[in-house]
């Protein structure tokens, strides 16, 4: 049978490929128990690959979750868990940009190895939930293939880089950052000076100032569209934020440069990078964000840092030769642009272009949000959609850190039309970017941190709302909702003018779920303020609070007055007190329905609740180094076992070569990937010094290396091959001892 690697022999990039490969023979290195948990843990997260949480087996839009892809007796059974129970798999959409065949080559996938549901994140990820881990490197290959990558969409890395939906076409942009959005992202993705973080790092672009397209203040690393006039020429420019994030303790980034030129931007990156890398904090992970370590050192001092590292840093050729290349990043239009002719407009056509259409800075042009409840669209709605993008539009897609879809560069002729067909595959509900469009993380469906049902309020909220949507004022109509299911503030509560995230109260002997109210988050201006905790209540209690507090606004507002003013004029004590009605728990033999979460009928319990897999554990870079050299070792002993006597030496000369680079790398961050430079470090570094010689082998091993290196073996055969990988091995092992011995000198 055709395996899909050798299907797609040729359509895979060639470093692409050797990831997968490498990552393919760390699970089967697991499996057998020769690869450390920790290592592998981190190895499959900065993949995408996570575990997931079971709990009530239904999805919160009202549909029961499909059957299993595969019977659970087919799972296999491995060393540990995650190989009990399929679990999720996250995949990387760089600004959330994607063509009509990707969006179906992801259709496909999720049809097949999922539940037939794609879920978009609020980092414009897509992520399809219910895989099995066997299933991950054929789904990585075939996302490869159509030039889609997982690497690094998890663990102690870069995460996805987000950037405004509307760069682009937007009126109010200086310029469109969908070119560097791209290329930071081809520039970071793998690289070395981003391999040893203590937690996730996370950037976005913006356009504007005002709009809250890309969040820049609630990031890592936030750039900010500028210009500035430099020897009577316009230059492109970004304002560079540092330091920003949400989770359980937000912290509002603060400015680094006021002004990065675009032939500055990647060097200042690599350089924050490397000081993160260097000075962040490793042993305690709640203290491991970049915003930590910019408190701890102060804006001033972090930026004298990174000024220093620039000074230093290597001179590569990649810093300013994309800049050449930002001409290339046009959009094609799939027809040209006209206006509306005055036709008749079909039933509804009017809400949904109030609420779900944005006029182009390109004449003739609009963008057209489609509003995806809960974030979730199936497999055949992708499948049709891609054929309406293609008709439509051609490959100008984006997915919105508001969990939607959008559809650029529609001829405005074309807009009643498109609406009929997203209409038919049920795409084409109006409100988006109004209160019912909501914000909200997987929560206790599927995240082994969830205290409460996220998608199950979400769920609720909005038919309420949509129940009465016509009805509602129009400052009600603009408020922003979201909804985490714990603290970490994945669903963005801390940005909504009204925010919640679960929790948990008790009340006699039984447990009750609960969502704090948090107020006056500021969602424009690139996540402008945060708003502030007022109030737990129980869950079935939140419609109710919901409209007592929107109802108030209307009913006390100034003219022109927004909910973030109104709630800061008001004050926490009558906020409170406005709140303390609906905060009295019951008993349970009172209202025993209070005692379950939305969406599910058994009586509340948090005993479920396990390790979150976000972060990951912090793991040496030198353990993630070596396990390469481990996998390429694995993939050495495969070929030997199919009879292909030269793979099976290249695999194992590379082997030999990465681990090597991993014992440099402790002293040499900077080595690069050449072979001749790579080798050379060694010698000097640990074989001249002895530092890797052991009381039996006194440098024998090394001298492995430096012979494979040196020339190429005349014949390849079976013996050779042979030889050659149990070479290999001793020199792994070799490694490893040395590492261990000299640990202290390298790093006390």
């Amino acid at each position: 049978m055709t395996t899909w690697k050798e299907k797609l022999q040729g359509d895979i990039p060639e470093a692409m490929g050797s990831l997968i490969d490498i990552y393919e023979a760390q699970m089967e290195l697991r499996k057998q128990g020769k690869l450390d948990e920790k290592v592998f843990a981190e190895a499959r997260l900065r993949k995408g690959v996570y575990g997931q949480r079971y709990d009530n087996g239904q999805r919160h839009d009202g549909l029961k979750t499909r059957a299993l892809p595969y019977p659970s007796n087919d799972i296999v059974k491995g060393p540990d868990t995650l190989w009990d129970a399929p679990g999720m798999q996250r995949i990387k959409i760089p600004y959330g940009g994607m063509t009509a065949e990707q969006l179906e080559a992801l259709s496909e996938l999720a049809d097949e190895y999922a539940d037939g549901i794609l879920h978009i994140t609020t980092r414009q990820d897509i992520q399809l939930h219910y895989v099995h881990i066997d299933d991950t490197p054929d789904l990585m290959r075939r996302l490869a293939a159509v030039g889609i990558t997982t690497q690094e969409a998890c663990g102690n890395s870069v995460r996805n880089i987000t950037a405004c939906t509307l760069a682009g076409v937007c009126h109010d942009e200086v310029f469109d950052v969908s070119p560097y959005a791209d290329a930071m992202t081809q520039f970071l993705l793998g690289h070395d000076d981003v391999q040893d973080f203590g937690r996730k790092f996370k950037v976005a672009f913006s356009g504007c100032a005002g709009h809250a397209c890309g969040l820049v203040k609630m990031h890592d690393l936030g750039l900010l569209a500028v210009t500035r006039e430099l020897d009577g020429e316009t230059v492109r420019g970004f304002t560079v934020f540092v330091g920003g994030g949400l989770g359980t303790v937000p912290h509002q980034a603060k400015v680094l440069a006021e002004f990065c030129t675009e032939a500055q931007l990647l060097p200042l990156t690599q350089a924050i990078a490397r000081v993160f890398a260097r000075l962040g904090e490793k042993k305690n992970r709640n203290r491991a964000r970049l915003k930590f370590l910019v408190a701890k050192l102060g804006i001033d001092e972090f930026r004298r840092l990174v000024e220093e590292e620039l000074a230093t840093l290597p001179p590569d050729a990649r810093h300013q030769a994309y800049i050449g290349e930002l001409g290339e990043f046009d959009y094609q239009p799939a027809k040209a642009g006209l206006a509306l002719n005055g036709a008749p407009l079909p039933a509804g056509f009017a809400d949904w272009y109030r609420s779900n259409v944005y006029r182009q800075v390109q004449p003739g042009y609009s963008a057209i949000t489609l509003h995806a409840p809960l974030g979730d669209f199936t497999s055949q709605q992708g499948f049709e959609l891609a054929d309406i993008a293609r008709n439509y539009v051609g490959d100008n897609i984006r997915l919105s850190v508001e969990q939607n879809i959008v559809l650029r560069w529609v001829a405005d002729a074309d807009l009643p039309a498109i609406y009929q067909e997203l209409c038919a595959i049920g795409l084409g509900d109006a409100g988006a970017d109004t209160i019912v469009d909501i914000t909200t993380c997987p929560g206790t469906d599927t995240c082994k941190l969830g205290i409460a049902s996220s998608r199950g309020l979400t769920a609720e909220l909005r038919a309420r709302l949509l129940e009465k949507i016509h009805q509602l004022p129009e400052a009600v109509r603009e408020l922003k909702i979201k909804v985490s299911g714990c603290f970490n503030s994945c669903g963005q509560h801390h940005v909504a003018d009204i925010g919640f995230f679960g929790n948990s109260r008790r009340s006699g002997n039984h447990k009750m779920p609960h969502f704090q109210v948090v107020l006056g988050g500021q969602w424009r201006e690139n996540a402008g303020s945060y708003g502030l905790a007022v109030g737990a209540v129980p869950a079935k209690s939140v419609p109710a609070v919901l409209e007592a507090l929107t109802e108030r606004y209307v009913a006390e507002r100034a003219p022109d007055e927004n909910f973030q003013a109104w709630v800061k004029a008001l004050g926490r004590k009558e906020i409170k007190a406005m709140l303390q009605p609906f905060m009295r728990l019951p008993r349970f033999e009172q209202q025993p329905d209070m005692f379950s979460d939305w969406g599910d009928s058994r009586v509340y319990t948090i005993d479920d609740i396990g390790v979150g897999e976000c972060a990951g554990e912090v793991v040496s870079l030198f353990s993630m180094e070596i396990s390469k050299a481990e996998s390429t070792h694995f993939e050495a002993l495969l070929a030997l076992d199919e009879g292909n006597y030269a793979l099976a030496d290249a695999n194992a000369y590379k082997a030999m070569v990465l681990a090597a680079r991993a014992l440099v790398r402790t002293k040499y961050l900077d080595v690069g990937d050449d072979r001749d430079t790579i080798v050379s470090e060694f010698r000097s570094r640990f074989y001249d010094t002895e530092l890797i010689y052991d009381r039996f082998a006194k440098g024998k091993f090394a001298r492995y290396l430096f012979k494979r290196h040196a020339e190429a073996p005349p014949r390849i055969n079976e013996d050779y091959a042979h030889q050659i990988i149990d070479e290999t091995q001793l020199f792994i092992e070799n490694v490893h001892s040395a590492e261990q011995r000299i640990n202290g000198v390298i790093i006390g």
